[in-house]
């Protein structure tokens, strides 16, 4: 069972300064969840009903009893940020905020002021199929713990190390020069771009109505587009950070 107390923190792990507060955050759906009981996630409880738990078996067994917490179905509901849930909630401990580096033998995704968190839900999809392991953010950057950001990259966040920082200052502290590719509506086509640095490189993705922030044009040394053919105006980020990302790993093989 749950405690009133501990059914007010589940509910407040809604919001970030919660979320900051308690270093804590709360993943829903089966898949998401499966996921991160496999990750190295610090579980701190594990809410299910009797029914699923008796059903699924297999999904629990290693799970610690003082971890496990069983609920009826309506306070399970009250819980979950979905229209539905009958499976069950985690609550898990977030990870520090520890700086990325690059090796220089591997593709960053930088991501400036993405605010959608079915966005950057997505774009974790999208690192994760495409073997990208690491995504550098901006401080407004919208929360990687955001409950709709967890729940779009369906597992995939935990196999990704994402850092939030302010960006420009981070690319003045890189050593050597790397390449930085940046998404630009003027850009050089990239269907027909040469990439000479296959292997390596940070990829900048900006805000869909902004674009990219002018404080960090200094240190893009490509600049790309994905060419449009029809009348919309823009393309969603998401499915422009497949698109880009899909033809920069063709360029491998």
């Amino acid at each position: 069972m749950l405690s009133k107390n501990e059914s007010k923190l589940i509910k407040s792990l809604q919001f970030k300064k919660y979320r900051d507060a308690e270093g804590l955050f709360v993943a829903e759906g089966l898949k998401t969840c499966e996921e991160l009981l496999k990750s190295d996630f610090k579980i701190k409880w594990v809410i299910t009903t009797k029914h699923f738990l008796e059903e699924n078996k297999n999904i629990f067994k290693k799970i610690p009893e003082r971890q496990l917490k069983l609920v009826g179905n309506n306070e399970l509901q009250s819980l979950s940020h979905f229209l539905t849930n009958n499976t069950l909630i985690i609550i898990a401990e977030t990870k520090p905020n520890i700086p990325i580096s690059t090796n220089g033998n591997e593709i960053i995704f930088v991501l400036d002021q993405i605010r959608d968190p079915g966005n950057l839900g997505t774009i974790l999809r999208i690192a994760d199929w495409y073997g990208i392991e690491k995504i550098i953010c901006s401080s407004d950057s919208v929360d990687f713990y955001n409950p709709k950001v967890i729940a779009a990259s369906m597992g995939s966040f935990t196999r990704l190390q994402i850092y939030y920082t302010y960006l420009p200052n981070y690319f003045q502290t890189l050593k050597k020069p790397i390449p930085i590719l940046g998404a630009f509506l003027d850009g050089e086509n990239i269907h027909s771009f040469s990439f000479s640095f296959p292997s390596s490189g940070f990829l900048i993705m900006g805000n869909e109505s902004n674009g990219i922030q002018s404080a960090l044009l200094p240190f893009i040394t490509q600049r790309v587009t994905i060419p449009r053919f029809g009348k919309a105006e823009s393309l969603n980020v998401a499915i422009s950070t497949g698109i880009i990302i899909d033809n920069w790993k063709k360029s491998q093989q």
